[in-house]
């Protein structure tokens, strides 16, 4: 039997490999100067197929046959689209002419937009849309650069989904498993060359993740050949943007090198007190030993300093609006926010490529090191310097377990609204009256990684029919991670204690720590990751497939350098090493209808383990796993149907992805039905569920008018009812402790089927553009977000909630109803949102100059993007008691959007 598949198949090879193929020829020049377009790609739409030119001139062979449509595409060009008749007799195109694209410098919008992805204290925005600034898919381009300022995500997935990889060496970070796009910001003009799969499709380079896969391309050899220069205008993360970037082409003695440099800066963004510092250096050489062979080096050195802002609840909001920052206040004269975020990690590559008509290889190696850090305020024995703090604000009065005092309550909010921000003058005379010891300290939270990673992928052309691909990489990460004393606010020492158990946290160490010096923790996480994948493409005249499978191991070993008093036994030195293996599985097959129509089914099956910090309990202090810890599971399946016309164009896209046994830790202060404490919460079992439709069609009305439509409609929630335990020290009085062991398993969180804080599941989008034969275009997008909602308080969903933690049973009031109505998920309101975008060009003695302008947002509407529920209220009397006056001491906390924003960029090129 297997004998009679075998020669079946080889029958069926040698048959396709004997078609008769079409050679189609042209050549492209640039419109205007009449300058060879290079590095150009001729891609069929109706299969995989991608050609690439070197010199301005094509020839590709074409083994397909009847009506097909080319696309013609090119780095900083407008792609063209042509309808040809394949028969096998020779087409000549003759010269092709594109047009510069202004439409590009939209990246250059879109990062300063997902440049505020990371401005919370809990991370818990992650976009996706930096992936997907390089598709010209319809839909993901709407994705990324209209509904990603509600902080839509692709399919509800967040950008650990999604793989980056910069000349095919992998980027995502171990902790958290995300792209830091901050490691290249500011460096567009370098980074804009990016390929991009979208979700489960193959990809040379990578097994690849879930939301697709973007590889960035350094080489110099690859980019437009010449001096540009821009500056750029914002009121969004930053005000100004000025950025320099000289590409010297291919020598003839085969060296060709690019270096760019930028500059972003703000006093103050959008939101007040966010201060904006980034500087940004790219350097790249390469040389071609022949046209197969090539080595290439690039350095990429970029710093970002910026200041965060708050979320705030409904009650902040309504007293100082959407922009309003509590952590800010003024310090002689000067803005100084006390929650700063650097971040500088040089990057450095080695690649070589070798190119042969029936192979390529790629072999890269990467080295980073640097420090991510984010400022915060720190106080001992002293009162909350945070003008936010509950106790602060008009609600602790109104919700007064001995009634409602609305004398004092107007009394707070006079004094909130006559000092809304911090007192640094007030902290430093808190110091002064407290000896040389500090009440008050800044210090930053560092993490000082240093990562080695090597990659090399194989792909191999057997004949028309089947290309095999191979590949693998290798990652080790160091993270070292303390707290350093940045500033004492006039103190001479600080006394590192923990003051509400007082215990040591550096027992072998001095307890008197003074600027400069490492505090409160210290420890290294050292982790590692190897994997290794195959697949095998097939194509033919109707139908094409694939098959990848991928395998992975990944290890997890946490270091302690303190002895911290609270953890005797199990906070210094090596921890246990924590070990995963796992295999990954994705297939594809498409199925031509005709060279315009044709249908796509893809499905994974992925193994992986969890981020790293999902997997220590409470890795400051002590060396702690999640116990009975487990790998995640991720199974996915899409269906899509595209369409080809010389004037309608798109795709309508169907998807159902379920994560299992994810792990989820937090951490915060609780009034339990149990009894009260700091808390570290572990969260296991938790499934879950995303499944929905998306759609994107570009309709070409004429030659100068297009219309677009894109939508998603989707359904995302917990699947399951997950494990929750909740873990404190034990260093208190024994009366004090919720329970001695340091633990509680508090059972199951009822969770399934509750709605997932993964942005906007709705979303619409209906787009005009017009470009004129005056290179001048202009264009605008209406939006319609809905169906968002915040992210919840797992443990007010376990039965300790129902505990009266003064009697030890459950509360009287607390039925299933009256649970229900004060649990209810909050949705947050519909969105609208008008955007409008346009350039102009010019092309003058040889210069190239281009402006561009966007406006978003155009009705200066604020909306919530976010939010989350609080955890202080653990228990159903807390809870319904900061509830009933309607203004919650504890009430959730959001994100709000900007307002009116705009973009412009003006640039000139050499």
């Amino acid at each position: 039997m297997r004998l009679a598949i075998s020669v079946a198949v080889l029958c069926c090879c040698k048959s396709l490999c004997g078609q008769q193929s079409t050679l189609i020829t042209g050549q492209l020049l640039e419109k205007g100067s009449d300058t060879p377009i290079s590095n150009a790609t001729i891609t069929l739409e109706s299969t995989s197929q991608e050609f690439t030119t070197t010199s301005g001139k094509f020839e590709i062979n074409v083994s397909q046959t009847g009506e097909q449509m080319l696309r013609i595409s090119a780095l900083d060009f407008i792609s063209k689209r042509f309808s040809v008749y394949v028969e096998g007799n020779p087409i000549d195109l003759g010269i092709i002419y594109l047009e510069r694209d202004i439409v590009h410098e939209q990246t250059d919008n879109l990062i300063s937009l997902t440049d505020g992805d990371l401005s919370d204290d809990f991370e818990s925005i992650s976009s996706s849309m930096g992936l997907l600034q390089s598709t010209r898919d319809i839909f993901l381009n709407r994705a990324a650069f209209d509904f990603g300022q509600a902080f839509f995500k692709v399919r509800g997935y967040d950008s650990r989904n999604g793989q980056v990889l910069m000349n095919g060496v992998p980027m995502n970070k171990f902790f958290d498993g995300r792209p830091q796009w901050n490691n290249w910001g500011g460096l567009n003009d370098v980074v804009r060359n990016q390929e991009y799969t979208n979700s489960l499709t193959l990809n040379p380079n990578t097994f690849g993740g879930l939301l697709g896969n973007t590889n960035i391309n350094t080489r110099p050899s690859h980019f437009r050949p010449g001096l540009r220069l821009s500056s750029s205008m914002s009121n969004r993360t930053y005000r100004n943007r000025l950025m320099a970037t000289y590409n010297s082409g291919e020598k003839p003695s085969g060296l060709a090198y690019s270096v760019s440099a930028s500059r972003r800066w703000a006093k103050e963004g959008y939101v007040e007190g966010t201060l904006y510092d980034a500087y940004s250096f790219f350097g790249a050489v390469e040389y071609q030993f022949n046209p197969q062979n090539s080595i290439t080096f690039t350095a990429i050195l970029a710093r970002n300093r910026r200041g965060r802002s708050s979320a705030l609840t409904e009650e902040v909001f309504d007293l100082m609006g959407g922009q309003y920052n509590p952590y800010w206040g003024e310090q002689d004269g000067k803005i100084r926010n006390s929650r700063e975020r650097e971040i500088f990690e040089p990057l450095f590559l080695f690649n070589y490529s070798l190119e042969k008509k029936k192979f390529n290889l790629n072999v890269g190696l990467a080295y980073q090191t640097g420090i991510n850090t984010r400022s915060r305020l720190g106080y001992y024995n002293a009162p909350n310097p945070d003008p936010t703090y509950y106790r602060y604000l008009p609600s602790y009065h109104i919700n007064s377990s001995i009634g409602a005092d609305f004398i004092n309550a107007n009394l707070a909010k006079e004094a909130f609204l006559e000092n809304p921000q911090l007192n640094w003058e007030q902290l430093y005379t808190a110091n002064a009256n407290n000896g040389e010891k500090a009440a008050y300290l800044l210090y930053d939270d560092v993490a000082q990684n240093t990562t080695i990673s090597g990659a090399t992928n194989f792909n191999y052309v057997m004949n028309d029919f089947i290309k095999l691909g191979f590949g693998g990489n290798y990652k080790t990460t160091t993270s070292e991670n303390n707290a350093e004393i940045l500033d004492l606010l006039g103190a001479s020492y600080y006394e590192d204690m923990d003051t509400f158990s007082n215990t040591l946290n550096d027992v072998d160490g001095a307890i008197q720590k003074t600027e400069g010096e490492k505090f409160n923790y210290h420890y290294n996480l050292d982790a590692s990751q190897m994997e290794g994948f195959a697949q095998i493409q097939l194509t033919s005249n109707k139908w094409d497939g694939f098959v990848s499978a991928s395998y992975s191991s990944f290890n997890v070993q946490r270091n302690g350098f303190f002895k911290n008093e609270r953890y005797l036994e199990n906070s210094f030195g090596t921890g246990e090493k924590e070990s995963f293996s796992n295999l990954a599985y994705k297939g594809g097959f498409t199925y031509f209808l005709t060279g315009r129509h044709w249908f796509t089914a893809n499905a994974a099956m992925v193994e992986r383990p969890p981020i790293i910090q999902n997997i220590f309990i409470n890795p400051r202090e002590n060396n702690e796993i999640v116990p009975e810890l487990q790998k995640e599971v991720v199974s996915s399946v899409d269906l899509s149907y595209f369409v080809r016309l010389p004037s309608l164009t798109g795709r309508i896209s169907a998807f159902y992805t379920r994560f299992q046994h994810t792990t989820d830790i937090n951490f915060f202060f609780v009034d339990s039905g149990l009894g009260s404490d700091f808390v570290q919460e572990v969260i296991t079992g938790l499934d879950r569920l995303h499944k929905g439709i998306e759609f994107g069609f570009e309709y070409e009305a004429s030659s100068s008018v297009k219309l677009t439509a894109a939508g998603n409609v989707g359904h995302y929630v917990y699947a399951s009812d997950p494990s929750v335990q909740i873990n404190f020290d034990t260093a208190g009085a024994e009366e004090d402790l919720i329970a001695t062991e340091g633990n509680i398993d508090l059972g199951i969180a009822t969770l399934k089927d509750l709605k997932l804080a993964q942005g906007p599941q709705t979303a619409m989008a209906f787009g005009v553009s017009y470009r004129a034969p005056k290179y001048w275009w202009i264009s605008g997008t209406t939006n319609y977000l809905t169906n968002n909602y915040i992210n919840l308080s797992t443990i007010t969903r376990t039965s300790s909630f129902l505990m009266d933690p003064e009697t030890g049973e459950p509360f009287p009031g607390a039925s299933e109803e009256n649970v229900a109505k004060l649990l209810k998920q909050h949705k947050l309101d519909d969105i609208y949102l008008l955007n409008l975008v346009g350039g102009k060009s010019w092309l003058i003695d040889g210069k190239y100059i281009s402006f561009f302008a966007s406006v978003n947002n155009v009705f200066d509407t604020v909306f919530r993007t976010g939010g989350y529920e609080q955890s202080r209220n653990g228990n159903f009397g807390q809870l319904k008691r900061d509830n009933q006056s309607g203004s919650p001491s504890f009430a959730p906390k959001y994100w709000y959007s900007y307002g009116r924003t705009y973009f412009l960029n003006l640039a000139i090129s050499f």
